[in-house]
């Protein structure tokens, strides 16, 4: 009788169901050591490498596992599953780019395999490849509709990419499958990036009863509250989202940014120093140089100069100033001169006779539903909420792009600057935050910085009449903020501008608002750009 040869023999059924029970009691190692030798015995037993893949994935062996499950493959390369698995062993070893490619390929052999669509999506969407992390998610919910985690995931893209009506919808369909407490902070989130505040804050609200203990949502319902005006209450949320979390960095940051505001800055510090959010420890050091803490602020800044990147716009301001007042050279290279980076511009398109653009956007100001935020900057006078220059409106839109054109043309002006503000200037103008502010009689802005900003600009669109020749006007400076003076001798500008005139300056540069006695209303757009982080 002729046998068959080693390669072809498969272990019986007694054998492997002898695996299994050891599995299932647990005895992972024990299965493990069965299973080695019958794959010398029987080398081409698919189920013997999955079940010992399973058992090394079990016990935490993630690299073993991916070898059993390849072993499988070389003999079966048509298997989805094994490719998914291989998939998820990549992930949990930090290895997207064959994670990825694992994911690929299952897809390839089985295009409705549901969860392969939401997984690869997760990974793409961690590498900012939110166009083809929307396709797979969409791709997830064509085989199952009621997949909420992936309208969930894919409203968190699409808010990602700007497109926040279709994140809205995302969003509130995945409550309609399951109303939990994190669907009901997404949503609040992408309302709130709208300017819709008030819906904004009934999702925060019902986020924090679902979950009292989400410091997140605490947190971002306490900010909708700030943004309108309603301080003491978002204090009390503040406090919330510590009391659940004392290390949220913007719980903490909210904090110390309110003691700066009430004037009580060596109160802020600590909460600054609990914070990694954003410029914290910037925040810190710019209390220490406000309470005239100078021998702690300088060893404090050489350290922030010398082991990082100067790419701070906050540190930008905070060197300059004190190179000017202490009369020393400034070692802190994101805009070392930033009156030199002013510039006065124009957009013709408003600056024209019955302009066209000019008047759409004072009607769509005027009467869309806009939601408006307090500033406490700001007096006689009222700012939109939400990112005004990403808004679908046409007119918003082509102001946009108008703007775009001419950051492009200041970045081509200064192209030969060694300071970090150019050499790293961004390569995708999007606008990190844009909005209008609408100013009536005696209406003005204290001195400030965009800390949260890189390239800065305001253009006009109504000007009052002036009964003096700066009323109204924009005026900056290398001092501001109630910064510690030891001399006068800080330079300062005025910029009397026009209808249609565009000013783009460092975001590190101090600015204000010449207050205007005429009652005649005052309008501009202001905007924040800034490098991808």
């Amino acid at each position: 009788m002729n046998l068959p040869p080693k390669q072809m023999l498969q272990p019986s059924q007694a054998e492997i169901q002898s695996v299994q029970q050891l599995m299932q009691s647990g005895l992972l190692i024990q299965a493990e050591a069965k299973i080695q030798p019958m794959l010398v015995q029987y080398p081409k037993a698919l189920g013997l490498y999955n079940l010992l893949g399973i058992c090394q994935q079990r016990q935490g062996k993630y690299r073993e596992a991916v070898e059993s499950f390849q072993n499988m493959l070389v003999f079966n390369p048509r298997i989805p599953e094994i490719h998914f698995n291989v998939a998820a062993l990549f992930t949990e070893l930090g290895d997207a780019a064959q994670a990825i490619a694992s994911y690929r390929k299952a897809l390839q052999l089985k295009p409705d395999f549901t969860v392969a669509h939401f997984n690869l999506g997760i990974l793409l969407q961690a590498r900012n490849s939110l166009q083809e992390a929307a396709y797979h998610y969409r791709e997830a919910l064509k085989i199952e509709p009621v997949f909420f985690e992936a309208l969930g995931n894919l409203g968190a893209v699409l808010q990602l990419q700007g497109l926040l009506d279709e994140a809205e919808q995302c969003y509130r369909n995945a409550l309609a499958l399951k109303p939990d407490a994190r669907g009901y902070f997404n949503l609040g989130t992408t309302l709130h990036d709208q300017g819709e505040h008030e819906d904004a804050l009934h999702a925060f609200q019902e986020a924090v009863r679902l979950d009292p203990q989400f410091a997140d949502a605490w947190n971002n319902l306490g900010e909708t509250l700030r943004d309108r005006g309603e301080m003491d209450e978002a204090i009390r949320c503040y406090q919330q989202a510590l009391a659940a979390q004392a290390d949220h960095g913007r719980a903490n940051y909210n904090m110390g940014e309110f003691l700066c505001l009430a004037d009580q800055l060596l109160d802020a510090i600590p909460y600054f120093e609990r914070s990694t959010f954003a410029d914290a420890p910037y925040r810190a050091l710019q209390c220490f140089y406000k309470t005239r803490q100078f021998e702690i602020f300088k060893q404090r800044l050489d350290q922030m100069t010398q082991h990082e990147t100067h790419t701070s716009v906050l540190l930008g301001a905070l060197s300059t100033h004190y190179a000017t007042n202490f009369q020393i050279d400034n070692a802190y290279n994101f805009c070392k001169e930033p009156m030199a980076y002013v510039e006065h511009t124009r957009i013709d398109e408003l600056a024209e006779v019955d302009s066209l653009l000019l008047a759409a956007l004072l009607n769509d100001i005027q009467h869309l539903a806009i939601a408006e935020r307090k500033q406490g900057r700001l007096y006689y006078g009222m700012q939109s909420a939400g990112n005004l220059l990403q808004r679908s409106e046409a007119s918003f839109q082509k102001l946009a792009s108008l703007i775009r054109n001419k950051v492009l043309a200041y970045r081509q002006r200064f192209v030969g600057s060694d300071c970090a503000l150019i050499a790293n200037f961004p390569d995708d103008l999007e606008f990190a935050s844009s909005w209008y502010l609408r100013m009536n009689q005696g209406g003005h802005l204290t001195s400030h910085i965009h800390e949260e900003g890189w390239i800065s600009g305001c253009v006009y669109l109504k000007l009052p009449d002036k009964q003096n020749a700066h009323e109204g006007s924009f005026e900056y400076s290398t001092d501001g903020d109630d910064y510690p003076r030891l001399h006068d001798n800080f330079p300062s500008k005025i910029v009397d501008q026009q209808v249609g005139d565009l000013v783009l300056f460092p975001s590190s540069l101090f600015h204000r608002t010449i207050p205007f006695q005429s009652d005649q209303e005052r309008v501009c757009v202001a905007f924040d750009i800034r490098p991808a982080m």
